[in-house]
């Protein structure tokens, strides 16, 4: 185990897996941390707060994954997740600190309330994720996961409504990965 990186037994393997992807990360510190309930969301990535005001390459980070979702009103531990999707869920919020880390202090504040305050922005942002996850090897994993909600008969149309609007459409994750020249020049800001 990477000792910048703490990670519950129960999803080792899964993040151990997604963090190979990532190797630019082997020294980064992360927390994967179970929470209870997050809102409107199954996991989330974003610096510590110690961590915040320090310069950006000495950041930590925390991803916090929430231990239960809910489908049709019945809830589901987030652990029973299919393992190839629940990596592609890591894989995107990998992405997100990927981000952050080129951001600074100032920034990242500019990015959280803009991220709060603007739908277009908070597309952008999980866009930006996406493309950090397909250019790092995650595009089966991120079209297995969409496909997973997407197609899911129990999910509401009211949550796929969500991933349509903010998060990359399958199409473009294969158009992605067909042109990797595309993922080139990264919006960041």
């Amino acid at each position: 185990m990477n000792a910048q990186h703490t990670i519950p037994e129960i999803i080792y393997d899964d993040v151990q897996t997604a963090l190979t992807f990532y190797p630019e990360l082997d020294s980064t510190n992360i927390e994967f941390r179970f929470k209870k309930n997050i809102k409107k969301s199954t996991m989330q990535a974003r610096p510590t707060f110690g961590s915040f005001f320090r310069h950006k390459n000495k950041r930590s980070y925390v991803v916090l994954i929430s231990e239960k979702f809910k489908i049709s009103d019945k809830e589901f531990k987030t652990t029973d997740i299919p393992s190839d999707i629940f990596v592609g869920w890591i894989g995107h919020e990998l992405g997100h600190i990927m981000d952050y880390r080129n951001r600074s202090s100032l920034g990242l504040i500019w990015f959280g309330i803009r991220y709060l305050s603007s739908s277009t922005y908070r597309r952008r942002s999980e866009y930006i994720a996406d493309q950090y996850a397909i250019r790092h090897g995650f595009h089966e994993e991120i079209i297995t996961a969409k496909r997973f909600i997407l197609e899911n008969d129990l999910l509401t149309p009211e949550y796929k409504a969500i991933i349509d609007k903010y998060y990359m459409p399958i199409h473009e994750v294969q158009w992605h990965t067909d042109n990797p020249h595309s993922l080139e020049n990264l919006f960041i800001g």
